[in-house]
């Protein structure tokens, strides 16, 4: 299949193979838009099944970065970036140097950070060949460092935003979440749902990461291939995307979906199905935002950790706007959020030079 034939294929900006034989690198570099600016977005290590399926993924991701970038009022694009993985293979400097010197050869329409299967060690070896990275240490009380823990900030928020929406509480104390993957992000959310109340179940495929959170929070662990149908208030899908589609759907006993994954919804037909069910869905790239600003606001400068944290906390304002236009247009919660972004988009695009960040700085 062509990339202009791909269904994913959103009219991306382009779309950059880059191969290392020395270091093992193979990449994707998708850049979705840079209407508003230079394209950020992550960047994932991963085995996939083929190179069909990292096309998939990295399209799908650098579309939702649009989106994200536009909805929390950041002043840039939207671009993500696979590499392949053999299964089993070592990291090493040289594969980072080289994704570095990738990110290079695009001279700023592409910034990149870290996402599943990176580190913020990773990333200061990217910075090693490239300015154009975030997500790097903290320096000082400047913005910086690990995104996940604001990225789990944003996904909390959010959930007590939506579960006041579903459920009428005002508090989490005593609602049950099941999470879907403890990681990074993952485990920083439980932490945050236990100091408010909240009665956890986990599942996660990885024993040690498992234990790991055992060790900070009381949780009830579940089975992985049983943790999107557990008998919960909220489900919180923080592992890969996907998740939800037509043969799960039907199966779910939540009555919020709010997680930190991307891409959560396997197609936008998805979201009409768990409306119809009366399962509210909290837009990912809207919920899950809290990383982005982070890296962003380092990127960019002049921005402290606590200006990040109070803009990290308007995303329940951005949900409670979606939620309530959902409902009075009789419309699922994602296609109110598609519509928002490609609105931002089409409205706010400045054409700014993409080695440029800081031109048309928007904030929302």
């Amino acid at each position: 299949m062509g990339v202009f034939n791909h269904p994913e294929f959103d009219h991306h900006d382009s779309i950059h193979y880059f191969e290392d034989p020395a270091s093992g690198l193979r990449a994707i570099i998708a850049i979705h838009s840079t209407a508003l600016g230079p394209a950020a977005g992550g960047c994932r290590r991963w085995t996939y099944a083929s190179e069909e399926a990292a096309l998939t993924d990295v399209l799908r991701l650098s579309r939702g970065m649009t989106y994200k970038n536009a909805v929390a009022g950041l002043p840039f694009g939207g671009g993500k970036s696979v590499i392949l993985a053999a299964e089993n293979a070592p990291r090493s400097p040289a594969l980072f140097e080289a994704f570095g010197r990738a990110v290079d050869s695009l001279q700023g329409r592409y910034i990149t950070a870290e996402d599943v299967g990176i580190s913020v060690d990773d990333m200061r070896i990217v910075r090693s060949e490239t300015p154009f990275v975030s997500g790097l240490p903290q320096s000082g009380s400047g913005a910086g460092g690990d995104p996940s823990p604001w990225t789990a900030l944003g996904v909390f928020r959010g959930i007590e935003a939506a579960v006041a929406a579903r459920l009428g509480r005002d508090s989490l104390a005593g609602v049950t979440v099941a999470v879907q993957g403890v990681g990074h992000v993952g485990a920083h959310l439980c932490v945050l749902l236990h100091e408010a109340g909240a009665r956890l179940l986990v599942a996660d495929v990885s024993r040690d990461t498992l234990q790991d959170l055992l060790e900070h929070v009381p949780a009830e662990v579940v089975a992985p291939r049983d943790i999107l149908f557990s008998d919960a208030d909220v489900l919180a899908p923080c592992a890969l995307g996907n998740v939800l589609n037509a043969e799960t759907i039907p199966r779910i006993r939540a009555k919020v979906i709010a997680g930190a994954a991307n891409n959560q919804l396997a197609s936008a037909a998805d979201g009409a199905r768990l409306a119809e069910r009366g399962i509210l869905y909290a837009p990912d790239y809207v919920i899950n935002a809290g990383g982005v600003i982070s890296v962003a606001r380092e990127y960019l400068g002049n921005s402290t950790a606590e200006e990040v944290r109070s803009e990290v906390c308007r995303i329940p304002e951005r949900l409670q706007q979606i939620f309530a236009d959902a409902a009075n247009s009789a419309r699922p919660t994602n296609d109110v959020a598609d519509e928002l972004a490609r609105q931002i988009v089409a409205q706010r695009g400045t054409g700014a030079h993409p080695a440029n960040p800081t031109a048309g700085r928007l904030i929302a």
